[in-house]
């Protein structure tokens, strides 16, 4: 046995054969020992006590054999759920059906995801004309055990080039693949170290991406607030890649477009989630300067697309709901801008396909679309197959038909084919779940919050639910970073309303669903309105006997986990259950770990000012657990390979609740291994972990068996 294994195989019996004096509570659960150490910051005057700071040290042998101790005792825990197995083959047997992507066209093939059921990642196939279509990339096959997912995919103009990303262990570190499309030979240019990046092809010579400069020893030290734009040659190596954009800007994030045609190449910069400068490069000209289109961060400026020498943006800079313009690529500044879609009370969101412009529009987080010619024409009204959510409606300018996604909290996701020249939409595949959406409803209230803000909500649950406040229910909400939650199925959901479950999705300030407005209602000194807006959601489902606070339970992962944690500190009577999940939770430190600086446009830093450290410190979950309260029975997830929002914010989150926690309702902490921040999970692994958290939610609400008799 090698060295660093007997160390913690040494640490992990020293956990488990003794309680720490500051975990003995009247909890019947044998919580592993978490030691303090005396570690204390100084913040404008304040010390600040950090007993648990050497879990930030994701590498340490001490931290690996915590990890070992707590799931020990959280899967000891949630093994003796009589019907966690019957969830978790319900899931399984939901989850089994054909499930197919839009296809999309690159050279003479078309292109599709498909997942025949329970693989664990969605395969990508190709057909030509009317071809038998065959397996074109497979990341099943990527490692054994399914843990290495595909990202980002970019055709060479032509269709016979193609990189490709994959992500280890769900790493935020990528890997860029280069392939010959044609003969899907792996050519010898595969690019390393690349975080938050696109893939834009120059014609069918190379391709820009981005990259940071990767970290060496723990991933808490990377430094990820200098981004840098590199052009790839194919056939040359890596290490000759030219710097395009960031050797002089100091910018977090930075993403290169190329236009359609292949002219123009459009660069991206900020230094933050919120707002971004844009700048311009001719490529029809050699050595063409960078030229300056907005050099400030007052507004998001994205390219949408050109025609000729006409560039078309989508801003919200003077429309805080967003607006398309267009400008002469020789004159581009703002002041020459000239409205196309002008901004409406409705957030925008618009796309191009077959030489149009469509206007997805939200209208209290339902999706409303308007085709416009690119004059500014209005054309017509998209029917949408019903109130819910419609992504799609983006393809080439050649494209004669064109595909979308509809789907709702009831309706599984279906594709349709739509023809832009008729406005006639057909059905493309429609799934074959052993789910049946005419039992169950979904309904659109609002309430009001603490300060008297209306706020949307939709509560889907079985027709013919009794509101007696004893219906099991998952209020799930997010809040930040101008994310919009909009109506979407998910299979885990479903399964929840099987089981007479009510799921409730409230639209909370700091999203997008209206605009800039009312996400920087949510930021900074105003995320308190965030938690407002969730107690409010809680209370208006308790009032109207949804449910009650032993049948609640509160859920949100990243943001929404420290939406979660920020809830559940200051109101614990309020639910039964919290399941903070990958969560953002220690508000003072947050920015020192990987990407957590570029989040402060959202939340500030306890580095700005007196005011904002205090400010950060009164709703920091870390730090606003307090002995001698009986907070609710909490299960936290996370991932060990999470580089995003790095799980130290999970572990020290759990180490003050197994401390402090009065009562018996459990504290525990679930640490997924080679996992990262979700995106990527294998199926297998997601429904594992589905079946835990709806088993921990029902156990801790008194159920002694499932409601739907499984």
């Amino acid at each position: 046995m090698k060295p660093f294994s007997i160390l913690i195989l040494i640490c992990v019996l020293m956990i488990s054969c003794k309680n720490s004096e500051s975990n003995k509570n009247t909890t019947t659960l044998n919580y592993p020992a978490t030691k303090k150490v005396d570690t204390i910051t100084n913040y404008f005057g304040t010390e600040v006590k950090d007993p648990y700071r050497w879990l930030e040290d994701d590498r340490s042998a001490e931290t690996a054999a915590w990890v070992i101790a707590q799931n020990k005792v959280t899967f000891d825990y949630l093994s003796k759920i009589p019907y966690r197995e019957a969830l978790k083959n319900r899931l399984e047997k939901l989850w089994n059906y054909e499930k197919i992507g839009a296809p999309f066209k690159e050279g003479d093939y078309h292109y599709f995801y498909k997942n025949n059921g329970l693989q664990n990642q969605y395969v990508l196939y190709r057909q030509k004309n009317e071809e038998t279509p065959e397996v074109f990339l497979d990341p099943n096959t990527f490692s054994e055990d399914g843990t290495t997912s595909l990202g980002e995919l970019s055709f060479s103009k032509d269709g016979n080039m193609l990189a490709y990303s994959i992500s280890e262990g769900g790493s935020d570190w990528r890997k860029i693949i280069v392939m010959d499309a044609l003969s899907k030979e792996i050519k010898e240019d595969t690019i390393i170290d690349v975080k938050f990046s696109g893939i834009s092809w120059k014609e069918n010579e190379g391709f820009y991406y981005s990259s940071y400069e990767k970290p060496k020893g723990s991933e808490l030290s990377a430094k990820t607030d200098q981004h840098h734009l590199f052009y790839h040659k194919l056939g040359t190596s890596q290490k000759n890649d030219p710097v395009v954009f960031g050797d002089t800007q100091k910018r977090r994030y930075i993403t290169g477009t190329v236009t359609e045609d292949g002219n123009y190449l459009l660069i991206r910069a900020s230094v933050s989630t919120s707002g971004n400068e844009l700048y311009l490069k001719d490529l029809s000209k050699q050595n063409s300067p960078i030229v300056a289109i907005l050099d400030n961060f007052d507004s998001e400026t994205t390219l949408l697309d050109n025609q000729d020498e006409t560039l078309f943006f989508v801003t919200n800079l003077n429309a805080p709901n967003k607006r398309v313009v267009k400008v002469n690529a020789k004159n581009p500044l703002p002041k020459n801008w000239v409205d196309v879609i002008p901004e409406t009370k409705n957030v925008l969101s618009p796309s191009t396909a077959s030489g149009y412009l469509f206007a997805k529009y939200m209208v209290d987080a339902v999706s409303q679309v308007k085709q416009y010619d690119y004059s500014g024409k209005f054309i017509r009204e998209i029917e949408l197959p019903g109130v819910g959510t419609a992504g799609g409606f983006s393809d080439k300018k050649e494209a004669t038909s064109i595909y979308y996604s509809f789907s709702n909290y009831i309706n599984p996701s279906s594709i349709y084919a739509f023809t832009p020249s008729t406005g006639i939409s057909t059905l493309y595949n429609k799934p074959a779940i052993d789910f049946n959406p005419n039992l169950y409803e979904s309904k659109q209230v609002f309430y009001t919050s603490k300060d008297g803000t209306k706020i949307p909500m939709i509560i889907s649950y079985k027709k013919g639910t009794i509101l007696n406040g004893k219906n099991p229910t998952i209020l799930y909400g997010y809040g930040g970073f101008n994310i919009s939650l909009t109506p979407g199925f998910s299979i885990t959901n479903a399964v929840w309303m099987e089981q007479g479950g009510i799921y409730a999705v409230p639209n909370l300030r700091g999203g997008g669903e209206y605009g800039e407005a009312w996400h920087n209602a949510g930021t900074k000194m105003k995320k308190q309105n965030v938690f407002d807006d969730f107690i409010a959601a809680a209370e208006y489902l308790i009032e109207n006997n949804y449910t009650s606070s032993n049948y609640l339970a509160i859920s949100g992962g990243s943001n929404g986990g420290l939406l979660v944690g920020a809830t559940m500190t200051q109101r614990p009577d309020l639910m039964k259950v919290a399941l903070p999940a990958v969560g953002v939770l220690d508000m003072l430190r947050y920015h020192t770990f990987t990407a957590g600086a570029g989040w402060a446009y959202d939340y500030g830093t306890s580095e700005d000012s007196k005011e904002m450290f205090d400010y950060l410190k009164g709703y920091s979950p870390v730090h606003n657990v307090k002995a001698g309260v009986e907070y609710p029975a909490t299960l936290i997830t996370t991932g060990d390979h999470d580089d995003r929002v790095v799980p130290a914010h999970s572990f020290k989150f759990a180490a003050e609740l197994q401390e402090k926690q009065t009562g018996t309702n459990p504290t525990l902490i679930r640490i997924e291994t080679k996992a990262g921040h979700g995106a990527g999970t294998p199926v297998s692994k997601t429904i594992e972990q589905y079946a835990d958290i709806f088993g921990f939610t029902l156990y801790n609400m008194g159920f002694k068996e499932l409601l739907s008799g499984l």
